[in-house]
């Protein structure tokens, strides 16, 4: 495994719009791999690929109470409520802001064995996977931001 380089605002990947995975291939396992080790060595929550400058459909998310979730060509395909609360990004280092996402989500995905799975979540959990999805379509949480660190 290998730590990756995580790019910063401003860097024209973070705004490009990611490509389906086609098929699993060691390759994109090792991806997931890589992605899992920078994102623990950054003690952040999510990665999405874009973010490591490769500009495939595939995301990490970790948390301590729902453990690791890895998922490929990721697409939220239910939600409700609404969630206003602090986001960071490992891509905005030291900023913050205050975010409006859905309280419940579902999302379904393929796991690395390439089977598909639905996940349904809540609460930080589906803040994370709404962030680290709108990464795969060139979004930062900058430009859904109701209010950023220095406004408030």
């Amino acid at each position: 495994m290998a730590k990756l380089k995580i790019l910063k605002i401003g860097d024209e990947t973070l705004r490009k719009v990611s490509r389906p995975v086609d098929n699993i291939t060691p390759r994109v396992l090792t991806l997931l791999d890589d992605m899992v080790e920078t994102m623990r060595a950054a003690n952040g929550a999510g990665l999405a690929a874009p973010q490591v400058g490769v500009l495939r459909r595939i995301v990490v998310v970790e948390t301590e109470e729902d453990g690791l979730f890895q998922l490929i060509n990721p697409k939220i395909i239910a939600y409700s409520g609404e969630q206003e609360s602090e986001e960071g990004c490992l891509s905005v280092p030291g900023r913050f802001g205050i975010t409006r996402r859905p309280m419940h989500v579902t999302v379904r995905a393929l796991n690395r064995k390439g089977e598909t799975v639905d996940i349904t979540a809540s609460g930080f959990l589906a803040k994370a996977f709404c962030h680290e999805l709108d990464h795969l379509d060139g979004k930062l949480y900058v430009d859904c931001a109701i209010k950023m660190d220095n406004d408030m």
